[in-house]
């Protein structure tokens, strides 16, 4: 159930990112948003923790800022491996990670066990 709460709550962050970041759009109407959801919660479940892992001192010198830069990435490649992903800009997709990541934050809190 945990699963499918993360995998939607993708799906409504990108749509929220989408809805209000100029420069940033997913295609394929409601379809795009549950592919690319899904798609980007199976690279934050694999292929995040590696890449968290091995720039570990680079967040750390950070502050933890490039995290952020890591989010990026993920939805960069989630947008490459479904082509639903569109931004005109990278300080469009950096906005649409922060949005990203405050409405996951916010579903996490809501449905915390």
């Amino acid at each position: 159930m945990t699963l499918i709460l993360r995998l939607l709550g993708n799906s409504l962050a990108l749509y929220v990112a989408h809805h209000y970041i100029n420069g940033f759009s997913i295609g394929g109407n409601v379809r795009g948003f549950l592919i690319t959801g899904i798609v980007l919660g199976i690279l934050n479940m694999t292929i995040k923790p590696v890449i968290k892992a091995l720039t570990f001192p680079v967040i750390l010198l950070t502050l933890g800022i490039f995290v952020v830069i890591i989010n990026a990435l993920m939805i960069w490649i989630a947008g490459e491996l479904t082509g639903y992903v569109f931004f005109d800009n990278y300080y469009a997709l950096l906005w649409a990670t922060i949005i990203v990541s405050l409405v996951n934050i916010i579903i996490g809190l809501i449905f915390k066990k």
